[in-house]
């Protein structure tokens, strides 16, 4: 009855999973990249293992692996990388293999596997892992510890009716992720259209040339199969569009526009903290949030789960500090991200950890949209990392220094402010739908425990959630 304490037995994971697969961890070796998809400690976050980023491994190492070729449908545990972030493998992810830093929990019939990562991924699953969310007081989280993790288990009827409520919010997410998606590719899309391929002016002169040009015209103005009606400008944003090519240092650029270094373009380039300076023992309940990698993946800050500082630690730390607007890179580990902090964040303050750094545009001159959307291009991607060390952790040489004398082409204002506009609208839709996917966690979060223990029965919580 709802209100009075269930006490489900509480059994160890390793006695709910198959007998022939016992909880293990994947390739150590991987070699070379090959054919074969490869899951790593770092590819799985929020809950989902992030396809994007997958690697690959050879097919010869991965068969001297067999015992962890997937098939889709088993618990991924992270050991190293995101320590504690929990994941099913999709079905797609069908003989797929994984890395010595992901635990793999292939569970025995009668098992509902929602349920069981549900329950891994709740604060009593995390505090017996040894994992504190994105963060972790240990760096790695052991197969032992794995492996004797008590699993509160009801009758499976009970597990798959309680795996159903979470996951009709975790469907919502992930909706609200897809959506997400689509809006960064448009938006990404059209920066392409205006900014690198500068469709727009071959357009204007499409309309300014004669139909028979002269031979050797070295400018290409037709548009290509398929370009018709792709982001239709209205006659005012067309006529901000100059109708011809400068040569400059940076090849071919439309009429009027400018070459400028990021020095140039910045208010501020700086690096993170020293290593010493965050660190798990500096970490406190409530604060100021730190900015890590797992925060950069796509082009607005991810906003979700945070460590947190002192406002007095970040005080002493004032040049590490970022706000709004900040352009964020990382420079070690993970490079080439690159985010922005948008005006709908979460906090109007953040702290960036020793591998990252930041730029704080001048606005008269260039908008985070403009730089962020840049650096996550084919081209912008090749020049940050053009200066990578290859020795030990991947990172940019002398980051700072290195990106300050790059050089970048930048419209006139009027343009920059039509694209800021444009854009803008696209990023507020984006933050709203983090917002809800972070209320929609929270609940889901707080509706696990309640749910293990009676507190509340799937009726009520189907109720009240079909009441919001």
């Amino acid at each position: 009855m709802a209100g009075e304490a269930t006490a489900w037995d509480a059994i160890p994971l390793d006695d709910l999973t198959e007998r022939e697969t016992p909880i293990t961890y994947g390739v150590v070796k991987p070699g070379e990249e090959g054919e074969v998809p490869f899951v790593r400690g770092g590819d799985i976050a929020g809950g989902r293992v992030l396809m994007e980023q997958l690697r690959t491994i050879g097919r010869d190492v991965s068969q001297q692996y067999r015992r962890t070729l997937l098939r889709g449908g088993e618990i991924l545990v992270s050991l190293v990388g995101n320590p504690g972030q929990i994941a099913i493998a999709p079905p797609t992810l069908a003989g797929a293999n994984i890395a010595r830093q992901v635990g793999l929990v292939r569970l025995k019939p009668g098992i509902d596997t929602r349920f069981v990562s549900y329950f891994l991924q709740s604060r009593d699953g995390q505090t017996a892992l040894g994992a504190q969310s994105l963060g972790s007081v240990q760096q790695v989280i052991n197969l032992r510890d794995l492996k004797t993790v008590k699993v509160p288990l009801p009758p499976l009827a009970e597990q798959k009716a309680i795996a159903a409520v979470l996951g009709a919010l975790d469907d919502k997410i992930e909706v609200n992720r897809r959506m997400n998606a689509t809006l960064e590719a448009m938006a990404r899309a059209l920066f392409k259209s205006w900014f690198v391929d500068f469709d727009p002016v071959r357009s204007n002169m499409d309309q300014n040339q004669p139909s028979t040009r002269p031979s050797g015209h070295p400018y290409p103005t037709g548009r290509r199969a398929g370009d018709e009606g792709r982001f239709a400008l209205d006659p005012a944003t067309a006529a901000i569009f100059p109708a011809s090519f400068d040569e400059t240092e940076l090849g071919h650029i439309p009429h009027g526009w400018q070459v400028k270094t990021i020095d140039e373009l910045a208010e501020r380039v700086a690096m993170g903290p020293f290593g010493s300076d965050i660190k798990v023992s500096t970490f406190v309940p409530e604060g100021i949030p730190v900015v890590s990698g797992q925060h950069l993946r796509g082009t607005l800050l991810d906003d979700s789960e945070f460590n947190f500082v002192s406002v007095e630690h970040a005080d002493r730390l004032k040049r590490s500090n970022v706000r709004r607007g900040d352009v964020i890179f990382t420079h070690a580990g993970s490079i080439g991200q690159v985010a922005y902090i948008p005006e709908a964040s979460r906090y109007e303050r953040y702290i960036v950890s020793q591998r990252q750094f930041y730029m704080r545009c001048n606005r008269a001159l260039v908008s985070p949209f403009y730089i962020t959307s840049y650096f996550k291009t084919p081209e912008g991607q090749h020049r940050l990392l053009a200066n990578t060390s290859s020795t030990g952790v991947p990172s940019i040489s002398q980051p700072v220094t290195y990106i300050r004398q790059l050089k970048m082409v930048v419209p006139p204002p009027a343009l920059l402010k039509v694209f800021d506009t444009t854009v803008s609208g696209i990023h507020l839709k984006m933050a709203d739908n983090d917002h809800q996917s972070r209320t929609l966690a929270t609940l889901r979060d707080t509706l696990l425990p309640k749910l293990l223990s009676g507190e509340l029965s799937v009726e009520q919580t189907t109720g009240r959630l079909s009441a919001r």
